[in-house]
């Protein structure tokens, strides 16, 4: 039976997308024994995936210790994996991956640059770009895995499971349908539409759909939600009590949700895993190529001002797009509600009945 290893030590929409992985190495390898290494904040999206054996649970800041770090790789070495795969691909999982003895180590370099150490066994350079509907995170996790194996009929889609128990979640009545969700944040500030151009959306949803809104958001975040309901007209469409605080408890909200419109980041690749139709608004720094897995215009759409004002990027490089990481505002502000809504609106008519109707 083959031991195998999986370190994804990111955000909860990186370790979502990385399950491709144990879904495809469980063909391959079905006897094996899968272990993720996450970040302890991360692991309800892999609770209940039958093709995932084991999860180790680190914590964020804990694991940049170097001590921890140590003792981490002492413990891996111990397991004597056969395989290790590491899509992070950053100083940490690095280490894990040199020290462990395992005899295949399957990892990610920039195709422009050489790796100092022996890292991996299987250096794989990430795709140039997207060929495939899933997006570019997921087709690079594909062809990480066909650089060592083979994979003739690859399945390119991450799966949430539910518990027959979390089916029958039942905070949401048939009489409050249907229900949108709303991602009023980003995972961190630089990932979020500003406040008042927020607010102007989600006015309009109002206004325009007999529907129940919902607000989500990481608890640490709750006085920040706050501050855009207050900037909300038609609050009374607003239900801030429907909110659950853990990543399994959003899963089952989400579950009985009829729509996600949101900023980028993982709740929209939970919304995608329960089949639930997605509206992403990306922060101007990020790739959309990366992460708008199986956008087709109908059941997933989404807003990037790159699209809308391609003049504003024409001198995009690799350390531009650093600089904007760091301070998106200016940029953002170019992305207004109205042209936000050019987009949402059509997508919406589809789904749902409008109040003028």
């Amino acid at each position: 039976m083959k031991k195998i290893l999986v370190i994804q030590n990111k955000r909860i929409g990186d370790v979502l997308i990385a399950s491709v992985l144990a879904n495809n190495l469980k063909k391959i390898f079905p006897k094996s024994e899968i272990t993720y290494f996450v970040y302890d904040y991360t692991a309800g999206v892999l609770e209940q995936n039958p093709n995932i054996d084991r999860v180790i649970l680190a914590k964020d800041k804990e694991l940049k210790k170097i001590s921890v770090l140590i003792k981490t790789i002492r413990q891996i070495r111990k397991e004597r994996y056969d395989i290790i795969l590491d899509p992070y691909a950053k100083f940490q999982s690095r280490m894990m991956c040199l020290f462990s003895k395992a005899p295949m180590r399957l990892g990610f370099k920039r195709a422009d640059k050489n790796l100092k150490l022996p890292f991996y066994t299987h250096p794989v350079s990430f795709l140039d770009k997207a060929s495939m509907p899933c997006g570019k995170a997921l087709e690079d996790r594909i062809h990480m895995l066909k650089a060592a194996f083979e994979l003739p009929n690859p399945d390119d889609r991450y799966k949430i499971f539910l518990t027959q128990e979390e089916e029958q979640y039942a905070r949401i009545s048939e009489e409050k349908k249907p229900v949108i969700m709303l991602g009023v944040l980003g995972s961190t500030p630089n990932k979020s539409l500003p406040y008042q151009y927020t607010a102007k959306v989600i006015d309009y949803i109002a206004e325009t759909y007999s529907a129940t809104l919902l607000f989500n958001y990481a608890p640490h975040q709750r006085e920040e939600a706050e501050k855009i309901h207050a900037l909300c007209v038609h609050r009374d469409k607003i239900n801030l009590d429907i909110y659950e605080d853990s990543i399994r408890g959003f899963i089952k909200l989400m579950n009985k949700c009829d729509m996600l419109v949101s900023n980028e980041g993982g709740s929209v690749h939970i919304a995608k895993a329960l089949s639930r139709p997605t509206f992403t608004i990306y922060s101007p720094y990020i790739d959309k190529s990366h992460w708008n897995s199986f956008e087709d215009g109908i059941t997933h759409d989404s807003v990037h001002l790159l699209e809308e004002k391609p003049n504003l990027f024409e001198s995009f490089t690799r350390e531009k797009r650093g600089e904007i990481e760091k301070n998106p505002d200016q940029l953002y502000r170019e992305l207004t509600p109205e042209m936000i809504l050019t987009k949402l609106k059509p997508f919406l008519k589809q789904h749902f009945n409008s109040n003028d109707q």
